[in-house]
């Protein structure tokens, strides 16, 4: 299984809404998490805009995004735009623990 980086971008003026998905949101990626699949995840913030980072294992870019379809975030239309990259863990002490 490969690493994915699942980066999503919020759209302007999503704030509240996000807030009020949130918890749903973080239940979903939890029991994510619980089978093994998300890593880690978590804010971006950035001057182009807000998003979120998640971390996949996987087996390709297609199934990694395919375990964000039912995100309440993605359902509510609260993310704009979603791009997956493979990502390989190389140096740094959590490098090990990715499968480095």
């Amino acid at each position: 299984m490969a690493l994915f980086a699942v980066v999503y971008a919020y759209p302007a003026g999503s704030e509240g809404p996000r807030d009020t998905h949130r918890p749903a949101h973080r239940a979903f990626l939890s029991e994510l998490a619980d089978r093994g699949l998300v890593l880690v995840s978590g804010p971006l913030s950035n001057p182009a805009g807000e998003g979120g980072l998640l971390i996949f294992r996987a087996a390709s870019a297609e199934e990694a995004l395919a375990h964000t379809e039912q995100d309440p975030f993605r359902l509510q239309g609260l993310v704009e735009n979603v791009t997956v990259h493979e990502w390989k863990a190389a140096v740094g002490p959590l490098a090990e623990s990715f499968g480095a």
